[in-house]
Parts: structure tokens; C-alpha cells; sequence
């Protein structure tokens, strides 16, 4: 894929260099002298120069780009660069920081592909580190939402049960089902819950604490999970 950097600080330089790593053609678009200087350095095709104005997009040709994400600092940059884009076909991804109100969010996410969070991913990572265990966030999905694995024990009240007769309270749902170290699949009705295994859960945070010690059954690991990030 042809992919397209709008803001190379933290976020965008890192997710360019794993990009290129990972066989991609990147481009990227960064007005600050020295932070173009140091993609430059790591071997990225750099444009410089203001990447909310149409006329610095053109040169990255976004009619021959499959994707731009818009990963600099400033919102209102990165949404205009995103309306570009989209206007030439690009799949668009919107960086937005934890500290916007919801309203926005909701706003931005209709008129773009997809919405990121880079914060808020950063603080799931923390959590799960100081969490370890077997209850390990993966997304929050909105507000409300949060998608977690959850990793049965020899302790756990469900050992032993289908997940036909796993009973998880409303507004949460068994997502994907795993067998101890193999690939995750379509929850089985007749698959049976070992210790090791692991569920998929996408749970109201209202219910995440009851879901966690139903699959899981420690007191310790629960309470850390209950509230999300």
C-alpha cells in the first residue's frame, strides 16, 4: 500500500517507521524543520511543509495513495488534511486526543474512515502491564464499551462448563473463543472452558466487573479491571 503521514512527532513517526518495516510505500508530510530532518535521517520520503493546505498535499499525489492518516498535534490540522484526502479517494485515519469532548468525536468520526485515540491506546497498555493476569483490556470501544480477553482459571467458576452454559450478564457478549495457545475462532456452543483458555468479551462497563469474576473468579485481578480506562 501507498500510505500517506500527515505529522511526524511521536505518534506519526513511529507508525511511518512500522509501516515501512512492514513492506509499505510511506510518505510523509511534516512542517517543523527539524522533525522533517530526523524522518529524513530514518530513510522516509519526506514532504515539508504545511499539510493542512491542499497545494503541500498535492505533492505527496494522493490520487496514487491508498491511505492518509492524520496523526499531528492539532486537531483542526488534521481534519482538514483528512477532507482533502477523502476528496481523493484515500481511506482517512483522524488522530484525536483523549482530551476533546465526546461531542467532537462524535462529530469527526462521521466524516472520517476511522478515529484513533493514541493516548488513550497508551493507557490500556499501561494497564494491562500493571494489571497482568488473566484479564487483559483491548479496546475501548466507546464510552460505555470495553472489549476484554479473558483468560480462564483452575479457580475459575465456569471451569469445566460449555459455553453454551456460560450465563453472562445483559449487555455483554462472548466475541471470539480461543483454546489455550491456538488461534482464536467463532465462539462453539459445545466448546468446553479449560484452564488457559480464552474469551473475547465486548462488555458494558456497567457488567465488566460482574463478567470478570464470572470467567475468571480472582478478586484481585477483577477489581482492577472494574471502570475501564
Amino acid at each position: 500500500m501507498r500510505i500517506v503521514i500527515m505529522g511526524i512527532g511521536r505518534v506519526g513517526l513511529r507508525t511511518a517507521r512500522v509501516l515501512q518495516e512492514n513492506g509499505h510505500e510511506v510518505v510523509v508530510v511534516e512542517n517543523d524543520p527539524t522533525s522533517a530532518d530526523r524522518a529524513r535521517k530514518e530513510g522516509l520520503d519526506v514532504i515539508e511543509g504545511d499539510g493542512s493546505t491542499e497545494a503541500v498535499l498535492a505533492k505527496a499525489d494522493l490520487a496514487t495513495a491508498d491511505a492518509l492518516g492524520a496523526l499531528s498535534g492539532n486537531l483542526n490540522d488534521n481534519f482538514i488534511a483528512c477532507m482533502i484526502a477523502k476528496h481523493h479517494g484515500c481511506r482517512t485515519v483522524l488522530r484525536i486526543d483523549g482530551g476533546y469532548r465526546e461531542d467532537i468525536y462524535r462529530k469527526y468520526a462521521s466524516e472520517v474512515d476511522e478515529v484513533i485515540y493514541p493516548e488513550r491506546l497508551g493507557a490500556i497498555a499501561a494497564k494491562n502491564a500493571l494489571m497482568g493476569g488473566s484479564i487483559r483490556a483491548v479496546a475501548d470501544i466507546a464510552r460505555n464499551l470495553q472489549m476484554v480477553e479473558l483468560t480462564v482459571t483452575a479457580d475459575s467458576p465456569v471451569h469445566g462448563y460449555t459455553l453454551s452454559e456460560l450465563e453472562l450478564p445483559a449487555n455483554s457478549r462472548v466475541l471470539a473463543f480461543g483454546k489455550q495457545d491456538a488461534a482464536y475462532g467463532l465462539p462453539s456452543a459445545d466448546a468446553s472452558l479449560e484452564a488457559d483458555d480464552r474469551l473475547v468479551v465486548l462488555a458494558d462497563f456497567g457488567v465488566l466487573d460482574d463478567v470478570c469474576r464470572i470467567v475468571v473468579g480472582d478478586d484481585r485481578a477483577r477489581a482492577t479491571a472494574a471502570g475501564g480506562v
